[in-house]
């Protein structure tokens, strides 16, 4: 079982960095919700 079993979580990603689909793909199989996603620019 994961830490992240049964939680509902938020994603946010970077789009010089790590974009949130990057980062939802590693939450596949934790049992998490993903509730919230999205990619953003950090200037």
């Amino acid at each position: 079982m994961s830490l992240l079993y049964g939680k509902k979580v938020i994603v946010i990603g970077d789009r010089d960095g790590i974009p949130a689909p990057a980062i939802i793909e590693c939450l596949d199989g934790t049992g998490s919700e993903v509730v919230f996603s999205s990619t953003e620019c950090f200037v």
